[in-house]
């Protein structure tokens, strides 16, 4: 019976041990993922922002409110690629002009990297745009070098690159800062009176974004869990001359978003490990052990054929 049992523990153990592979260099890479069925709403602030009012055409100041809406479109997924849209709207508390600014993005990527892919309709304001670098989040193990991230405001991605290791409410995160050069957005008419011209009727203006994006992320989960984005946009008229502020602001995740993406990242964070470490180690270990005691009772146990039997004297 020793044997037996000797025999079923080493097999049961050689099974675990190759269980613990299987599970942390091939399941685990498939389990962690972005979600299809994603949904949030993240706040930012922006105070003491400048900005040119379609509504009365003049620059104004004060306090913005952008609230960002992001939807995983289900349907329009395929297998490994995810497709969100997302949603911003700005509304200048100060002034009272709810959602004075309002745009729509539509973008597909891959779900286990992050990395942009073409397909799906990606667009920006429902115009067509060409996808490249992280979308919404960095690689699950992100690393302290460059990645390309693609900044929506522009319409391109850009480099964001490792600028030190910092904490957020307690977790432990890298800081990569993305600059965007001057970059042609947009092309639209204006009276050339609000540009604060002589001319009379409209003129041609150019709306020039360029700015500076930080990235605080939990490496493990790849997760922003606090963003920062330093806009400087201004309208040019066709001779080059930067006639006024389109909008200048600073805009950062609000506490309360903040504290909500911490708990999502720490979250992922702890059931990346359990995956990708605690359960192969536990299954190896256990499985060692199996095969130990397997080994020692067969041995312990041989076959009888081969046991010493008494002479008769």
């Amino acid at each position: 019976m020793g044997r037996v049992i000797g025999m079923i523990l080493l097999g049961a153990g050689a099974f675990l041990v190759a269980l613990a592979g299987l599970v942390r260099f091939q399941v685990a890479d498939r389990l962690i993922a972005a979600p299809v069925d994603q949904y949030s709403i993240t706040k930012l602030s922006a105070q003491d922002a400048r900005y040119f009012s379609k509504q009365d055409l003049k620059v104004m100041n004060g306090d913005l409110d952008i609230t960002v809406t992001t939807r995983g479109d289900v349907a329009g997924s395929k297998a490994d690629d995810v497709v969100w849209d997302q949603f911003t709207s700005v509304t200048d508390v100060t002034n009272d002009r709810p959602r004075f600014d309002m745009s729509e993005f539509r973008s597909a990527f891959n779900k286990y990297t992050g990395t942009a892919v073409n397909c799906c309709g990606a667009s920006i304001d429902k115009e067509p745009v060409s996808l490249a670098g992280q979308i919404y989040l960095f690689p699950f193990g992100a690393e302290k070098k460059t990645y390309q991230v693609f900044n929506s405001s522009a319409g391109k991605a850009f480099d964001a690159s490792f600028d030190g290791e910092d904490t957020i409410d307690g977790l432990a995160v890298y800081r990569y800062v993305q600059q965007v050069p001057p970059t042609k957005t947009q092309t639209l008419t204006a009276p050339a009176s609000a540009m604060g011209m002589d001319e009379t009727g409209d003129v041609q203006v150019e709306r020039w974004y360029d700015g500076t994006s930080t990235y605080w992320v939990e490496p493990v989960s790849g997760i922003p869990v606090k963003q920062e984005h330093r806009r400087h946009e201004v309208l040019k008229t066709a001779d080059g001359v930067e006639r006024k502020p389109a909008l200048i602001a600073t805009a950062v995740y609000t506490p309360e978003t903040v504290a909500d993406l911490v708990k999502q990242a720490d979250d992922t964070r702890r059931q990346i490990g359990l995956v990708q470490t605690v359960i192969p180690v536990v299954l190896l270990v256990v499985g060692l052990l199996a095969m130990i005691v397997g080994i020692v009772l067969i041995f312990r146990n041989p076959p009888r054929g081969r046991r010493g039997s008494a002479t008769a004297s």
